[in-house]
């Protein structure tokens, strides 16, 4: 069985179609599809003290995908939960990340996919989370690294097909920024390569691009909204240019990682005063508060 260490955060057991096993042993059939043609979706679930976080949405998504994909359900929401309650417990990791992957099964290669498809495969797996890593990010900020979006015209479906993301992540990381935010051929910033991006304009609203294809309708960020317009926060959902980005009061990030993760700085230009503004650091608290996530 294998061990969670600091240098190696994988859980300790995964799921495979109906089996817990060792991390190191799971596997999936060589023509499953997902591997031969990224034929799959996936979601990831922040687990806090060993709860599931924003569950019903994420799963709400994840059925939207596959039925986007014409791809079958695995098992029905209550077994599911069932499922992914044990993998959290079977791991013994309080704060975490949990992964669900779905793919259109295994058979002989073919573009298209059969008329009588097998049964779907599903895979849970789970990996602890840095938390001093995310402290160290929400108390100084991060750097973001702007990239052409070179993906495909449907990233409203959270699938497996992430190479552009990959590629833009890594031109990023060798910028020495944490994220890219991707940007479309008319110069305005999409989201990033694993992010929502927003800033704080000069009159104090919140923008965010307005949901389409051209971006993941993020989970974090839906309740983050909610939360918002509970607290009277002026958002305007809307296309913003990089220009606007590099003007802004205050830039942040979120996901499933962390809600309203501040920007300091863009391309290597400062945002803002080059800390954490008050207004991020408040959307953080009240998404927290909402998901009922302590000493977020």
């Amino acid at each position: 069985m294998q061990k969670w260490t600091a240098r190696n955060p994988v859980g300790r057991i995964a799921y495979v179609n109906g089996r817990y096993l060792p991390h190191a042993a799971a596997g999936v059939h060589i023509e499953d599809r997902a591997l031969q043609l990224g034929d799959g979706i996936y979601e990831v679930t922040n687990v806090v003290g060993g709860k599931p976080i924003d569950e019903e949405p994420h799963l709400d998504r994840m059925e939207r995908s596959l039925r986007e994909l014409g791809m079958e359900i695995p098992m029905c929401r209550a077994a599911l939960k069932v499922v992914m309650r044990e993998v959290i417990a079977r791991n013994r990791i309080a704060n975490g990340l949990l992964y669900l992957q779905v793919t259109r099964g295994a058979v002989k290669r073919d573009h298209v996919p059969p008329k009588n498809p097998p049964r779907p495969t599903l895979i849970l797996t789970m990996r602890a989370q840095d938390v001093g890593a995310f402290a160290t990010r929400m108390e100084k900020g991060i750097a973001v690294s702007t990239q052409p979006d070179i993906r495909w015209g449907r990233c409203d479906i959270k699938t497996v097909q992430l190479l552009p993301n990959l590629l833009a992540k890594q031109a990023a990381k060798q910028a020495g920024a944490f994220e890219a935010w991707l940007v479309d051929a008319d110069g305005y910033v999409t989201e990033g390569a694993s992010t929502n991006a927003w800033i704080v304009d000069g009159v104090g609203n919140v923008v965010t691009r307005d949901l389409s294809n051209a971006i993941l309708p993020g989970v974090t960020r839906k309740i983050m909204l909610e939360a918002m317009d509970e607290a009277q926060i002026k958002v305007v959902e809307r296309k913003f240019t990089v220009a606007e980005a590099l003007a802004a009061r205050e830039a942040f990030i979120s996901s499933a990682t962390g809600a309203a993760v501040p920007v300091v700085t863009i391309d290597g230009k400062t945002i803002g005063n080059g800390t954490p503004g008050p207004l991020t650091r408040r959307i953080h608290d009240l998404y927290a508060t909402k998901a009922g996530i302590k000493n977020a």
